[in-house]
């Protein structure tokens, strides 16, 4: 991925926005900039700002309407072919800082992995963090709203196969219910 080297040593390299194409580029730097602005002819940056979210957003027109976007999505969908798809994959900033839009600095995850990533405590298995009060580790999983404690085990590796089973059920009861409601 040459656009992720070239955005780590500081070279701009700028691709069309997928659905605003030949009218807004974003840059492996995290610039975003209009093709024709204000109809005059000429490229120039857009204005970002930093959102409720504490992320930078633009704001991008089509057919005269305003659409609010988040820049690191905006990357991802340039250099990456992520397809926003609600809260299934996200878009992670690597090193948690939200607004760090460069190349090198997004990937693509999941949303549980994104939940679960830079705990303090945490295993390398998702869904198992160290408790200090048991001196234990301990398995827990988020389905929704709803959390669910899976235990306190002395093994990391029995604390995540404990999530495994746990998510393999919940899994199984989803395709199931989605067996029954289509038959």
């Amino acid at each position: 991925m040459i656009a992720s080297l070239l955005s780590r040593i500081g070279i701009e390299f700028w691709k069309d926005i997928p659905t605003f194409e030949k009218k807004y580029q974003v840059s492996n730097l995290g610039n975003v900039r209009a093709l024709n602005y204000m109809r005059r002819g000429f490229i120039k940056n857009i204005y970002t700002f930093i959102d409720s979210r504490n992320r930078l957003s633009c704001i991008l027109y089509k057919k005269g309407k305003g659409k609010h976007l988040r820049v690191h999505q905006l990357v991802a969908m340039a250099f990456l072919k992520h397809k926003p798809c609600g809260m299934k994959l996200v878009v992670d900033h690597i090193n948690n800082k939200p607004n760090n839009n460069k190349l090198y600095n997004l990937q693509i995850i999941t949303q549980r992995e994104n939940s679960s990533k830079d705990t303090k405590g945490k295993s390398k298995y998702v869904g198992v963090y160290w408790h200090k009060g048991a001196n234990k580790w301990a398995a827990n999983i988020a389905v929704g709203s709803k959390s669910k404690g899976l235990g306190l085990f002395v093994d990391e590796k029995e604390a995540a196969k404990a999530y495994q089973n746990e998510l393999k059920k919940i899994n199984e009861t989803k395709e199931t219910h989605t067996d029954t409601t289509h038959t």
